[in-house]
């Protein structure tokens, strides 16, 4: 028997190594090894656990009566003060409440809605916030097969926005599969997009051509697409055994989990974190979506959003979306803020929450300021857009390298066009991410 388990073990790991099954990997493993070790790493007195936040659930029904789950973070009556990166507290004066804008987060493949924990933790009553679970992740169904699409996932969103934010300007926040979803929304609502969003963040994503990515494989990344949706297809056959054996603490978690999502010496609270929420995923979930990502083509969402404000940003060390998709992104929305964050892979929000914050503010900065604008009367006043389905032909600049994110996120509202940032310098980590002395510089 030891030699199908050795083969199951090589291909949860060859799965895992491509991005599309960490989750499989460590399923796989926890079969062949049947060790059920879950590690608890104390918190801090004072700091709050990573996952932990929540606050007005919603339900709300998709068009073919799947049930997602999202929670409305509201404004404070008295906003209190935001938090530095997504780390720790600042002062009480650099509150700013945004009560006029709705920004909605969507997450990636194989996460849920606790992967924003750090840009939530320092927006929470600053700004209303709407978080949600993409179909068959975290708390909502899964629904038919044929449904787990990313088309479905943008009218998934429209259902969103209906009952969480049927009223006033939108910003929208999508990282990776999130990304891919605001773009397909974008296609499939034109008039929503025309009328009230007035912001948009496409982190660590991509437009489409994700076919060729060679998820840090070289050669052998190829040969993964081919047949990780067939690998999968076969465990989820046998959901039952792997579900009741999938146990996260192992050595295999942290060589998968560290390496494709992220590329600084990060603390293991941090990978223990990002490995629960993978493995909690459905492995039917992680199966249907799969094939979505080679015939992936959103170009048309993507031209639709040119013209509004945008953060385009990607880490330097971005395996699975490498920067150059962010760079396509870029140069289809000109105007945009693009930033490449170094020492940075995947998941760059939960990696690098001190830099992806503060760029997220400022941009929050430049919706108001441009709402402010239009707010103004202006005789024969036009609001500019391109034309639907044709991407302008304006480049983003090449990339500048920067040593380190702005002091001051509003300053970033005339920066243009691409950044490549750093980790802020002695901006230690606090609570449940705690970064290695040997990664800071």
């Amino acid at each position: 028997m030891s030699r199908p388990r050795t083969s199951l073990i090589g291909l949860g790991v060859g799965l895992a190594a491509a991005g599309v099954g960490a989750a499989v990997g460590l399923a796989a493993e926890r079969i062949a090894v049947g060790r059920p070790v879950i590690r608890r790493f104390p918190q801090d007195d004072g700091e709050v656990p990573l996952g932990s936040l929540r606050d007005v659930p919603v339900q709300v029904v998709a068009d073919d009566g799947v049930v997602l789950h999202a929670e409305i973070d509201p404004v404070a009556e008295s906003a209190p003060p935001a938090s530095n990166g997504g780390r720790s507290r600042r002062s009480a004066e650099d509150a700013d409440p945004l009560s006029d804008i709705t920004v909605v987060f969507c997450h990636g493949y194989a996460l849920n809605l606790d992967s924003w924990h750090y840009q939530r933790l320092s927006m929470q009553g600053r700004v209303r916030c709407v978080y949600w679970d993409q179909r068959g992740h975290g708390r909502s169904e899964s629904g038919a097969r044929g449904h787990s699409t990313i088309p479905q996932l943008g009218r998934d969103l429209a259902r969103v926005i209906a009952e969480t934010a049927p009223t006033g300007h939108l910003v929208l926040v999508g990282h990776s599969m999130g990304g891919m979803t605001v773009l397909s929304f974008a296609r499939q609502f034109p008039e929503i997009v025309q009328e009230r969003v007035a912001g948009v963040a496409l982190i660590a994503t991509s437009s489409g051509d994700l076919a060729g990515i060679d998820l840090g494989l070289d050669k052998l990344g190829s040969a993964v697409h081919r047949l990780a949706p067939r690998a999968l297809n076969l465990l989820v056959r046998s959901q039952a055994l792997v579900e009741r054996t999938r146990r996260i603490g192992s050595d295999l978690e942290e060589v998968i989990v560290k390496r494709w999502s992220y590329a600084s010496d990060v603390d293991e609270e941090l990978i223990d974190f990002t490995a629960r929420m993978i493995a909690s995923t459905r492995l039917d979930t992680v199966s249907h979506f799969l094939p979505q990502f080679s015939t992936h083509d959103e170009a048309v969402g993507l031209a639709v959003l040119a013209g509004l404000p945008a953060l385009v940003l990607t880490g330097d060390h971005d395996l699975m979306i490498p920067p150059e998709h962010s760079q396509v992104l870029a140069d289809a929305l000109p105007g945009c803020e693009y930033a490449v964050v170094k020492e940075s892979g995947h998941l760059v929000m939960l990696e690098h929450p001190d830099v992806v914050t503060p760029h997220l503010v400022a941009l929050l900065r430049r919706v108001r300021q441009g709402l402010e604008v239009e707010a103004r009367p202006v005789k024969h006043r036009r609001r500019s857009r391109p034309r639907l389905g044709r991407a302008p032909k304006e480049p983003a600049r090449a990339p500048k390298e920067l040593g380190r994110a702005p002091k001051d996120a509003g300053s970033t509202a005339a920066r243009q066009s691409g950044e490549v940032v750093k980790p802020m310098k002695g901006a230690k980590p606090r609570g449940a991410a705690r970064r290695r002395t040997g990664s800071e510089e």
